[in-house]
């Protein structure tokens, strides 16, 4: 499995955009705003009505509750029920937005992620200069919770694709199952499926005071059991109506389906909301039996910490053996570096936003005569500026006439080193752009790699400059 850079653009919306409604279990009156993300932010909950304007990052890893929605908390600030603001997100294809609240939790609208899409479209959607990554999936990963018999199957597929399949046990609602093929089709197939309850839960509920904001036009109400007339009274109450009746389909009236199986491909809904949270997009087929909260969210959570780890430790596949694209000489061609300085042997990959090149560190260098000359180690710095160097074949290669220019470093950002480097080690460096080169200036995310673990990282912005 893999972290790979598309040649996709990150998307945000155009402008921001506004919805007011009430929280299903708070009932509480409840403002939410969609605005532009920055590249590279995914997306992130503003919560205004505290002090500060905290934000919480739609992440796996801040999943506190799953009983009627996904809630995450960051140092004591709840976002709940969030996973209908993120399935439209992602159903339309952006990338990065804020989503301001003035309160805990967005608003229910009529339980599915329909209106949330209405306002994005109506927001606009536009590209952005950052390239979009994706984890590309070439091995089954699963979960499985035996308790309820949930499970989440992940496999290899040439796009992102969900189904879901459900089965409650009830006469009701009976066997259900949903698909999408393309996020394309989120719109058109799954946006308006709106979120079911059955009557005993909806019972329960209302004896906890819990599900102030809702009524017969944000759920469907599943009827698996008998209704008395204190019930029919305390539904009336509840939900504002005159008379409560069952359809003949055994749903609550008032209430038409979208779909015959509306319970399936809310649920399918929820499985593409829970799923943003792992953060990056997945290249591959979501199989879920009998999903919920727990189960989607603790699949994402586990497919959170295997992309970190991959992120980490995703070596480049080189052939060593294998003609280079370009040798030493060629390097010379192109690089002004000149030894000692010159720290890049061989090229082996080069495109229009990557490149992966190769140093044999022995004990011959120069710098290992006064670096710890007892136990010799490559300076961190010296890693760096080798993979400075890989970059720089990367911006050169944008002009004709490479040996007229320069390359002199702009910026460093969160650079790390994991292992030593020493004598005998092969040095493997990958440069792969964040944003494209631009009036010479290359913005890129920098690897080095060695014994088959990263060893250092940095993110580097240098601007190519004509020799005068």
């Amino acid at each position: 499995m893999a972290i790979i850079k598309t040649e996709i653009k990150q998307k945000t919306i155009e402008k921001e955009v506004a919805l007011n409604g009430v929280g299903l279990h708070t009932g509480a009156d409840v403002k939410l705003v969609f605005k532009p993300g920055a590249e590279n932010t995914g997306f992130l909950f503003e919560r205004i009505d505290l002090e500060g304007s905290p934000r919480i990052e739609a992440d796996a890893n801040y999943v506190t509750n799953t009983q009627r929605g996904t809630c995450l908390e960051r140092n004591g600030v709840t976002i709940q029920t969030c996973e209908h603001v993120l399935a439209a997100l992602v159903g339309l294809d952006i990338d990065n937005a804020v989503i301001e609240l003035n309160a805990s939790e967005p608003p229910i609208m009529d339980g599915s992620s329909k209106f949330f899409v209405e306002a994005l479209e109506e927001a606009g959607v536009v590209e952005q200069d950052a390239f979009r990554e994706e984890y590309e999936v070439t091995q089954v990963v699963s979960y499985a919770d035996e308790e309820t018999g949930s499970e989440i199957i992940l496999m290899p597929s040439n796009s992102y694709q969900v189904t879901t399949m459900v089965d409650f046990g009830t006469k009701v609602l009976g066997t259900q199952n949903a698909t999408l093929s393309d996020v394309s089709d989120f719109k058109a197939e799954i946006a308006n499926a709106r979120t079911f309850s059955f009557l005993h839960e909806i019972e329960m509920l209302l004896e906890n005071g819990l599900i102030k904001g809702g009524d017969l036009n944000n759920a469907i109400v599943y009827v698996d059991k008998e209704l008395s007339p204190e019930t029919m009274d305390k539904l009336s109450i509840a939900f504002n109506k005159e008379k409560i009746a069952v359809k003949p389909n055994g749903i609550l009236d008032n209430l038409t389906l979208h779909h015959p199986n509306e319970a399936a491909r809310h649920k399918l809904l929820d499985v593409v909301g829970d799923l943003a949270l792992i953060g990056t997009r997945i290249k591959g087929k979501v199989i879920a039996n009998k999903p919920g909260h727990f189960v989607n969210t603790q699949f994402a959570k586990k497919m959170s910490k295997i992309i970190k780890n991959e992120r980490r430790n995703n070596v480049p596949n080189v052939d060593l053996n294998s003609e280079p694209l370009m040798d030493v000489n060629q390097i010379m061609d192109m690089l002004p570096h000149r030894q000692p300085f010159l720290l890049l042997d061989k090229v082996y990959e080069l495109t229009d936003n990557h490149v992966i090149g190769m140093k044999n560190v022995t004990m011959n260098e120069e710098f290992f005569k006064g670096h710890f000359p007892g136990q010799p180690v490559m300076p961190g710095v010296l890693i760096v500026e080798a993979m400075a160097q890989t970059g720089g074949i990367l911006v050169l290669s944008t002009v004709p006439d490479p040996e007229n220019y320069l390359t002199f470093f702009m910026k460093m950002d969160n650079v790390k080193f994991k292992q030593k480097v020493v004598p005998g080690d092969t040095l493997i460096f990958k440069c792969s752009l964040i944003t494209p080169i631009r009036r010479g200036i290359c913005h890129m995310q920098g690897y080095a790699y060695t014994n088959g673990k990263l060893c250092a990282e940095a993110e580097l912005m240098a601007q190519i400059s004509k020799v005068k």
